[in-house]
């Protein structure tokens, strides 16, 4: 009787390890914590991602919207999402919309992405008439509404379209908040029929991209063919990874897993990036806490948001992972966790910690000039000590950098580009004849 007891037990407990090994392919061993949270995020919004991507495909098929597709021509590559759908990643000709915080305060982080672009081929358009998202005035202040949010998103998603380059989002915020008005627009028919005759006011229609898809998933996409690359070493380098709250918190299941990092039980990027170059993961006990910024705090209460970035993350990160370098993908996320440990030092914590986001960790590995085009000149953390324990010659680098920078004030050198100025200069004024609604007649818009 107790062996069949036994036996009854064994043969429910293996039903179930089938049935969760069927819920959550990308994962062996899961905890219940684990699928605690796996299931909280795959019921979490009201519409799941298959829901959005099926009505998305009614309304193109009734004329309602433009999806712009991902095309063999942007060489895709297919990863898995949280509930198991695949999301495709387009690898090469991208539209850059990119981060007005990346751009203003941490300026090393889109030009590590074009630098490492440009070392892979990848064709590019660094768009100049992309508009701010306007994600600090809704995350930040709540003031906008969302006709104009949608309005914003679109503007930005059709000048992606009609130069045929497929949009690639630098800001995890902008990542975020897109997935958000995109769902609101696919789901909110009164919003398509405000945000239509505001659009076409510009020329324009309501372009929904087929997938929205941010750089730190093109970065860990890309990221094994990049390491091949690497003129330094960090297999004996322990890193810490923040992963941004707006990337994977925001519309949670539109964010790619792989089974390969962290077993499938948190996103591929930045960690998987991080672990293709060869640096050893290290986990600390708050992973999962905002870096905190937190956008209106950082307004209105910063010293909480420089006490929560050191005790809660960099502490942690150190103590517990004794890491060697903090590794983000966003822009509030790389200011906040290295613009804050300064706070700590005055008090007497004194950790410096170098913070880089992963695009700059990349670059700096494949042999960016870390001044030039990394510009760790802008960190507040110790990143050259970080880089002279890899071996990366930072005196040769720093004089090199300080001479161009005499040269530039004494006109005898002309400043570096990333790529030829006004570059794809042809397809910023294209009219694509695709635009069912747009016909030219006499020189006026028929709509």
């Amino acid at each position: 009787m107790v062996n069949g007891e036994k036996l009854a037990q064994e043969n429910v407990e293996k039903k179930m390890n089938e049935e969760i090994k069927d819920a959550f392919p990308m994962s062996d061993g899961l905890t219940w914590d684990d699928i605690y949270q796996r299931v909280i995020y795959r019921y979490g919004s009201p519409h799941n991602l298959a829901h959005i991507k099926e009505e998305l495909y009614k309304l193109e098929d009734k004329g309602e919207i433009i999806v712009h597709h991902i095309k063999p021509y942007n060489n895709p590559m297919e990863f898995q999402s949280l509930n198991g759908l695949t999301k495709k990643i387009p690898t090469t000709k991208l539209w850059q919309h990119k981060s007005c915080g990346q751009c203003g305060h941490i300026p090393g982080y889109p030009t590590s992405v074009f630098w490492i672009m440009n070392k892979l081929e990848v064709d590019y358009l660094d768009e100049p008439h992309q508009t701010s998202c306007t994600g600090w005035n809704y995350h930040a202040s709540g003031a906008s509404n969302p006709v104009a949010l949608a309005g914003v998103y679109v503007r930005n998603m059709w000048r992606a379209y009609e130069t045929d380059y497929f949009p690639l989002i630098h800001c995890g915020t902008s990542f975020g908040h897109y997935k958000e008005v995109r769902n609101s627009i696919i789901l909110e028919k009164e919003i398509r029929d405000k945000l239509r005759p505001i659009m076409r006011k510009m020329d324009m229609d309501i372009v929904v991209p087929e997938e929205v898809v941010h750089y730190s998933e093109w970065m860990y996409a890309m990221s094994k063919k990049a390491a091949a690359q690497k003129k330094y070493d960090v297999s004996n380098m322990k890193a810490a990874v923040h992963t941004p709250c707006h990337i994977y918190k925001l519309v949670p299941e539109d964010t790619i897993y792989d089974g390969e990092v962290w077993q499938g039980r948190r996103p591929a990027a930045p960690s998987g990036t991080v672990q293709n170059f060869g640096a050893k993961l290290v986990d600390y006990s708050t992973w999962w806490d905002c870096c905190g910024f937190g956008f209106r705090h950082i307004l209105t209460e910063r010293e909480f948001t420089r006490s929560f970035a050191l005790f809660k993350k960099v502490m942690p990160a150190v103590n517990e992972g004794h890491a060697d370098i903090f590794v983000t993908s966003d822009t509030g996320c790389v200011t906040t966790l290295d613009k804050s440990q300064w706070a700590g030092k005055a008090h007497g914590f004194d950790y410096n910690l170098p913070v880089l986001a992963d695009a700059q960790f990349g670059a700096i590995l494949m042999g960016a000039d870390p001044y030039t085009v990394g510009q760790i000149h802008w960190h507040a953390t110790d990143v050259e000590g970080f880089m002279r324990k890899i071996g990366v010659p930072v005196d040769d680098y720093k004089e090199k950098f300080i001479q161009y920078l005499q040269d530039l004030r004494e006109g005898k050198a002309e400043p570096q580009y990333l790529y030829p100025k006004h570059r794809k200069i042809d397809f910023y004024l294209t009219l694509p004849e695709r635009v069912s609604w747009y016909k030219k007649q006499g020189g006026q818009a028929n709509k």
